[in-house]
């Protein structure tokens, strides 16, 4: 088992999951945890579905050389493949927090990490690759909802 990187966990109040060796690219993984960080799951999921069908890009702020800008975004990319396992990964991180009995309409997203991880070798025919591989941990939190509106 990987530890996280996240030290101030309360199982009280937080869920967590992780993501071991997906086979995605760390660079567009970094953009998105960048992208979803403290923000609602269920709004999360959709802006990713949204992603994964080419209707909103992703905007890149680190790994953005060379790369085409998007209108009133900037520098963007559509990352299907990665965001279809964040939302496998949130869908997860979700029934975790379900089964703690933590309110899943009020998760939000406490901490997101893309690392990298041990990269395996596909053989073809004549030569072979290392293939891109990346550790992605999640972590949500129940925000309180209280009488006053914010």
């Amino acid at each position: 088992m990987k530890e996280y990187t996240f030290r101030n966990y309360n199982p009280e109040h937080m869920a967590r999951a992780i993501g071991m060796a997906l086979p995605i690219s760390c660079k567009q993984s970094v953009e998105i945890c960048g992208f979803i960080k403290n923000k609602n799951i269920s709004d999360v999921k959709t802006m990713l579905r949204n992603v994964a069908e080419k209707k909103t890009a992703i905007p890149f702020k680190r790994y953005n050389r060379d790369l085409g800008h998007k209108k009133k975004i900037g520098p963007a990319r559509y990352p299907e493949k990665a965001s279809i396992e964040f939302i496998k990964l949130i869908e997860n991180v979700e029934a975790n927090a379900q089964f703690k009995g933590l309110n899943t309409s009020n998760l939000v997203i406490a901490h997101v990490s893309a690392h990298k991880a041990g990269k395996v070798w596909h053989f073809g025919r004549k030569s072979r690759r290392k293939m891109k591989r990346t550790n992605v941990e999640i972590i949500v939190e129940e925000k309180r909802v209280d009488g006053k509106n914010d």
